[in-house]
């Protein structure tokens, strides 16, 4: 173990993909982290026992074990046991995560140069989105981050862990609380961690309309068809929508149910007619061949053996349709897309959006609201064609309306004109 003032050479450092995660078949324990020895690490067992006693899905179990076999696979790298962390290996793994390459992309562990040349990608020409870069992305460090503090704390209090959480929250500053808080944003409960990176808000990419015309006419199936179209209508996550029954379609009332990925609650979804139609040609294509009871699964693989769609192979086949565009888009632009529309909408109120979506806080479906950056380039250079056209306006000439100040503009800054003189 290295002292505080003792810098270890992450240069040198290799980290071999020691471990692993194991998928197991068991409903109380669905996951298992091994060591190099294959032996169970009953550390993380119980903080993912305690994740589940929580209401966490599955979905987030994996998430936080693959967090946690990050993190023990740099401790085992370094020689230090994980009830023995300090500070210094926390501060160590978060300069380490932030520049190392991914393990399988170019260059090798512990490569800074082949990770920021990774992460310099040239944007796609078709949807303007970075490639994924070499190293791990900053939501991906921010999120370790999180989970590895949330780790330490359990045991601190459970008394299995070390006295002092590795990973500390950010230092405090000197002053009267929350002196520079915008009073238009919510407060934030806590403080951030010390080790955690700032993450620029951007707004969502989604599929432009002329764009979604021509991937959609890629897709090769009913059944796929039939997915996009409920995916860009009801909005909702790829996972959620993947785990429909086919109890969970009602086209009467042209609403399909799914389960909401955090609340775990069961709610119904109102969908577009044309989403209806392509899944009634994918249940015909498939009628007698697969099971269709209240309780079985609404998608299906197209070929034999059926199994029911997985994630990983509905992601497949979107990517598949993307490529033949050029395109990078991602099953959750889909999402993004629907959002999208729902917010543009005059007539549609902004609390509907977010039910829609199932959003907790207001201030996430707000972010909908920005125009992406092609729609404001656009704009702006009309606003630049305008400018022009008026300064080439010959002397005594009416500016066309666009550009004409409107009568109540004129009322509200100079008051109504009177018309009692003489």
């Amino acid at each position: 173990m290295t002292g505080q003032d003792e810098p270890r050479d992450l240069a040198a450092l290799v980290v071999p993909q020691a471990g692993c995660l194991e998928r197991a078949e068991d409903p109380w324990e669905p996951y298992r982290l091994l060591d190099p020895a294959g032996a169970l690490v009953g550390a993380v067992a119980a903080f993912l026992r305690d994740l589940q006693a929580s209401g966490r899905p599955e979905t987030t179990l994996r998430a936080y074990a693959i967090a946690l076999l990050r993190w023990h696979r740099f401790l085992w790298a370094a020689g230090v046991p994980w009830d023995q962390a300090t500070r210094a290996e926390a501060r160590d793994f978060s300069r380490w995560i932030q520049i190392t390459v991914k393990p399988g992309r170019a260059g090798g562990p512990g490569d800074a140069a082949g990770a920021v040349a990774a992460r310099a990608g040239v944007p796609n020409p078709v949807t303007g989105k970075a490639p994924p870069g070499g190293g791990y992305a900053p939501a991906t460090v921010a999120h370790s981050e999180s989970v590895l503090r949330g780790f330490y704390d359990f045991h601190l209090e459970a008394g299995t862990g070390p006295i002092v959480n590795p990973f500390p929250l950010a230092r405090g500053r000197r002053g009267r609380a929350h002196a520079h808080h915008n009073p238009m944003e919510p407060h934030r409960g806590e403080r951030s961690g010390r080790y955690r990176p700032r993450l620029a808000r951007r707004a969502p990419h989604h599929i432009p309309e002329e764009k979604f015309n021509e991937l959609f006419a890629a897709l090769g199936s009913h059944r796929d068809r039939a997915l996009v179209a409920f995916w860009v209508s009801t909005g909702a996550r790829a996972s959620e929508l993947l785990g429909a029954t086919c109890r969970d379609a009602d086209p009467g009332q042209q609403l399909i149910a799914v389960i909401r990925k955090g609340t775990r609650h069961l709610q119904q979804l109102p969908a577009s007619p044309d989403a209806f139609v392509w899944l009634r040609l994918y249940q015909a294509q498939l009628h007698g061949l697969v099971p269709a009871g209240p309780d079985d699964p609404l998608w299906w693989t197209l070929r034999r053996p059926f199994r029911q769609l997985s994630y990983h192979a509905a992601y497949r086949m979107f990517t598949r349709a993307s490529d033949t565009l050029g395109a990078n888009w991602s099953l959750h632009d889909l999402r993004h897309l629907a959002a999208y529309r729902m917010s543009r909408d005059p007539a549609m109120p902004l609390a509907d959006v977010q039910w829609v979506l199932g959003h907790a806080q207001l201030s996430t479906t707000q972010l909908y609201l920005s125009a992406p950056a092609g729609e404001v380039i656009t704009s702006v250079l009309a606003h630049h064609a305008r400018m022009a056209a008026a300064k080439e306006r010959p002397p005594g000439e009416e500016p066309p309306p666009g550009l004409r100040y409107r009568p109540e503009s004129l009322e509200a800054l100079f008051g109504r004109p009177r018309h009692d003189h003489p």
